[in-house]
């Protein structure tokens, strides 16, 4: 039998640190960091959301995101954390 372990990528709004801190401080961020970047229009999602997107909604949520340019949810975290953190 095999056992997964479950991991929760989303922030848990701990007063103290901030959605990027949280999202950074996750384990598996570096997983999802590098799985996003191998996607095939990952550059194309990042250029669209930095010169079209982030100009006229710049507190788009990543769920926003997501929906909009019809990617999976992770590819919009790790675009916005990238776009937003410089």
């Amino acid at each position: 039998m095999t056992s997964y372990v479950k991991a929760n990528l989303l922030p848990t709004q701990n007063p103290f640190m901030s959605m990027s801190e949280e999202y950074r401080a996750n384990s598996l961020w570096h997983i999802l960091v590098e799985t996003a970047k191998t996607l095939p229009m990952y550059n194309s999602h990042m250029s669209y959301a930095r010169d079209k997107i982030l100009p006229e909604s710049p507190k788009i949520t990543p769920e926003q995101l997501s929906q909009r340019l019809n990617m999976p949810l992770g590819e919009a975290i790790v675009i916005l954390e990238e776009l937003r953190s410089g």
